[in-house]
């Protein structure tokens, strides 16, 4: 074994993982010290007398909405899938997670051209029947309840992917038990699969509802006021970052008591999946009950995709004016910075990684957590807490470089991509750092034993050795972070340099401007990317129940 220096490279790497991990957590830091602060009394009393409990009741009205419509969609449908045979079930099971591809504020607009006054389902109802404004009611589609359908038809396959994944884990053995002991097919269900996949169900429930309360686009569009549109407006309208900082800590509040609510309603209970069930048998749907298998699988898969999917590429194609140099350019700028960002999480998950695989003390480990919660917070809150240090230091380098040259430098942290990749990085590094722990944790220790025994260090290692055979891993992970730049839009819309437009941002500003089929060309572009991940990540969940699927 070849002797370390004081400061090897695992050395460096292993203290650098708690600076890393401060470096990460600083916006979220700053969020929490913020109700310790002062200077915004008047905003904050106007806001408390005004619109603080629509916010609060719209944001728990959304999320009881969201949860409550993706299990309805995603839990039967991942039951018929992983239990029973129907024809068509191979066919669902890559088309129903699916939907995720889509934005959330993306399919808003798609079904508001759709469904709206103006719209060819209310133009051709009022043509058939001769009516007028005022003759008939419809549905509001820009509504709490619209805002709550829409999310909902995007965030079931959370549940989907991971209760069908549960239910193909579950003892093959427990469903046959139950039909010996005279329960039917629906009893069993409901009294034995629905408890048995129970945390796997919450998981989804709660990944759904943390995208709900980020959710910025959608519940501006349809004007519904909620915690994160209270922020933008706070943050621009007032022009108070203290207060818009108060109002992300409350919204902070309400995603950490979501996470505790999940566990604390499960601490007592034990879960044992037994071995992995293999399901040669299944439950053979015919007639009817084969029916309520297809309108339970094709329901969310219309709605959610092909729907919005023909729409937009209809647009596209045949109504959308745009610029082809303008769209190239807004390419190219979500392009790169969606790459940069993917770059720098993966890069900061493997030093993260490492550190934890080389020196796996206390300090290590709590870095390594600590780092991971940005994925749970909302963009909107991550923006805010990013742009009170940067903006910190710029002034200080302004003052310093106005005192030694006297020339004004301008912002350059915090008026720069800058600003957008630090905020990428806290928001998606639980990501990037989640499949790089994967990857290293499948690589036996051995290797690094006898990789060290040849004299290489522990750098080359993993340069050499570990990212190697990793490599899927990675690139699985490059390619989620990359989808999910793509598709950000809070933090996006904060933070951007002037005069910086990404595909997210020319599609919200374009359907602001109620110019929905000009929005599509981006918004096309945005799901079509989002596919690949989607399918990527169906793919890796069917391969690890290659027997069940």
């Amino acid at each position: 074994m070849i002797a370390s220096s004081p400061l090897s490279a695992s050395r460096i790497v292993a203290a650098s993982a708690p600076l890393l991990a401060f470096v990460v957590a600083l916006p979220v830091l700053i969020i929490v010290a913020s109700v310790f602060g002062s200077g915004s009394g008047a905003t904050w009393g106007h806001l408390w007398n005004t619109v603080l409990a629509d916010y609060v009741v719209n944001s728990l009205v959304l999320m009881l909405g969201v949860g409550t419509l993706t299990l309805i969609l995603g839990v039967p449908a991942a039951w018929f899938t992983a239990v029973c045979a129907f024809p068509g079930r191979r066919l669902f099971i890559w088309l129903l997670p699916l939907p995720l591809a889509f934005p959330a504020y993306i399919i808003a607009y798609t079904y508001t051209g759709l469904l709206d006054y103006p719209g060819p389902v209310q133009t051709f109802i009022r043509d058939v029947a001769g009516w007028g404004r005022g003759d008939y009611w419809f549905p509001p589609i820009r509504s709490l309840g619209g805002a709550i359908v829409m999310l909902g038809l995007v965030l079931y396959p959370y549940v989907f992917l991971l209760a069908r994944a549960a239910f193909l884990e579950r003892s093959a053995a427990t469903l046959e038990v139950s039909r010996t002991l005279g329960y039917s097919v629906r009893r069993s269900f409901f009294r034995l699969a629905i408890p048995l996949a129970r945390p796997a169900i919450a998981t989804g429930v709660s990944l759904a509802l943390m995208e709900t309360l980020a959710d910025y686009g959608t519940v501006q569009y349809f004007g519904v006021s909620t915690f994160t549109t209270g922020i933008f407006r706070t943050f621009y309208g007032f022009d108070d970052i203290t207060a818009a900082s108060q109002l992300s800590a409350a919204l902070l509040f309400f995603v950490v008591l979501l996470i505790f609510m999940e566990r604390y309603s499960r601490r007592r209970a034990r879960y044992d999946t037994g071995s992995a069930a293999r399901h040669e048998h299944r439950i053979r749907l015919s007639g009817g009950q084969a029916a309520w298998a297809w309108v339970s699988c094709l329901l969310p898969v219309v709605l959610g995709f092909a729907l919005p999917g023909a729409v937009l590429l209809k647009w596209t194609l045949f109504d959308a004016a745009w610029d082809g140099g303008s769209f190239l350019a807004l390419i190219w700028n979500s392009f790169y910075l969606a790459a940069l960002a993917a770059l720098i999480a993966v890069a900061c998950a493997l030093v993260l990684g490492y550190a934890r695989r080389n020196r796996n003390t206390r300090l290590v480990r709590a870095s390594v957590g600590v780092s991971g919660l940005g994925y749970a917070i909302p963009g909107a809150i991550v923006a805010i807490g990013v742009i009170v240090p940067l903006a910190w230091v710029d002034h200080r380098l302004i003052d310093l470089a106005k005192s030694l040259t006297g020339a004004q430098i301008g912002l350059v942290l915090s008026g720069s991509i800058v600003a957008l990749l630090f905020a990428y990085t806290v928001r998606f590094l639980a990501i990037s750092l989640g499949a790089v722990q994967s990857g290293l944790d499948k690589i036996k220790p051995s290797i690094d034993h006898a990789t060290r025994s040849l004299g290489r260090r522990p750098i080359r290692v993993l340069a050499e050795i570990h990212v190697p055979l990793m490599r899927s891993t990675v690139l699985t992970a490059l390619l989620i972070v990359f989808v999910d730049v793509m598709k950000e839009l809070p933090a996006t819309l904060i933070l951007r340099p002037f005069d910086f437009n990404t595909l997210a941002v020319r599609a919200y500003e374009l359907a602001s401007d109620e110019r929905l089929a000009d929005a599509a060309a981006p918004s096309i572009m945005i799901v079509l990317v989002g596919v690949v991940p989607v399918i990527l990540l169906s793919r890796t969940i069917s391969r690890g129940h290659a027997g069940q699927a």
